[in-house]
């Protein structure tokens, strides 16, 4: 009697699909997504690498265990690039969705260091501590009894530690002609669900806690501290909170765009800065699925999972898999004042935006 025989391997492959598809959002399951596109500009020969590191907002995570989108922040960074430097640009992503701030610092950036080594390679970027952040709020949801704040300082701290990490170790490893290090930090996904009280009680009042206060406060002091370390360690900070949480109009008549009025200040105090954000300012936060680009016209920045941003465009193969390389003409073959036309529209094409206006003239 024939049978068929199966590899080893595919019961292991089918258990590991079957976890990843029915895990939440914020569970610990970790899935490699590395891309690489190159942007073929015609005319040209010269060819320049961004890497970018991180775990699924910068893998363009769309839901799917197999691919992601193509136009993930850090392509779209590279279009930009492409149209500054008249070049060809390989945005190449080296993530993992799902990874912790240690994950993305021992497993993607120091273990893949090569990538930001290469003698083309002129950006390297980072992000990370979002599955930090997700994983104490979940944590912190389903408490009863007496609230423990630790589980979110314990986050807090170790974002601050890999982030520090994370800099030190590009200024020691990466090419000694990069041109730009930066940082991407932190929007508040679930914004507006979080505006609920807790099932605990906090240990001073004996009350329910509001969680979007709670964890606002969190969230800006983790995003303070890794704009503060740009600061300090000749990185720079695309404040992904203040691009996605704040109007791209005057909402409440201070004289300043909301999305700018939002921005980390450098120099500025955590006070200060924490103040601002949980205080002075939040009346002007508003959920990242309705960002407003005038007081009439909003656009959606988050996917249906309420958690990574949303993109236009094709995807790429980005998973169980393997990852995948490719290249294409640019969208755009002029970028006219710094922004192509659909630049606040998505979440991933708001987020490249940011990145792009640290750009420096040459490579």
């Amino acid at each position: 009697m024939s049978y068929i025989r199966f590899p080893k391997s595919l019961p292991t492959l089918l258990c590991t699909l079957l976890l990843l598809a029915c895990a939440p959002r914020t569970s610990a399951s970790t899935l490699n997504q590395n891309v690489s596109w190159t942007i073929d500009r015609p005319g040209t020969s010269a060819l320049y690498r961004v890497v970018a590191y991180g775990d699924s907002i910068f893998a363009g995570y769309n839901g799917s265990t197999l691919n992601a989108a193509k136009y993930a922040a850090p392509t779209v960074e590279a279009e930009y690039l492409s149209a500054l430097w008249k070049a060809d640009v390989e945005s190449v992503r080296r993530t993992k969705s799902g990874a912790v701030a240690a994950d993305v610092y021992n497993n993607k950036i120091v273990a893949e260091r090569s990538y930001m080594q290469a003698s083309n390679t002129r950006v390297v970027a980072f992000e990370m501590c979002g599955n930090d952040g997700l994983q104490a709020r979940t944590n912190f949801i389903s408490q009863s009894g007496t609230c423990d704040d630790s589980v979110l300082t314990a986050a807090e701290n170790s974002c601050k530690t890999y982030v520090e990490a994370a800099m030190n170790y590009i200024n020691a490893n990466a090419y000694a002609g990069v041109k730009l290090k930066l940082v991407s930090n932190l929007h508040y996904p679930g914004y507006a669900a979080d505006k609920v009280q807790s099932s605990c009680k906090d240990p001073s009042s004996g009350k329910t806690v509001n969680m979007q206060d709670k964890f606002l406060l969190a969230l800006a002091r983790i995003n303070y501290s890794m704009c503060d370390l740009a600061r300090q360690k000749g990185f720079v900070c695309a404040d992904n909170f203040a691009q996605y949480m704040g109007a791209d109009y005057d909402s409440n008549g201070d004289g300043k765009v909301d999305s700018d009025a939002l921005r980390y200040v450098a120099g500025e105090s955590q006070a200060s800065y924490v103040t601002r954000i949980t205080s002075t300012l939040r009346a002007t936060l508003r959920d990242a699925n309705s960002h407003f680009v005038s007081s009439g016209s909003s656009y959606d920045y988050i996917q249906s999972d309420d958690t990574h941003p949303t993109y236009t465009g094709a995807s790429v193969t980005a998973g169980l898999f393997g990852g995948s390389s490719g290249s294409g003409a640019p969208r755009y073959p002029t970028i006219s004042g710094g922004k192509n036309p659909i630049w606040n529209q998505y979440g991933h094409e708001r987020m490249g935006w940011a990145v792009s206006t640290y750009n420096i003239a040459t490579p």
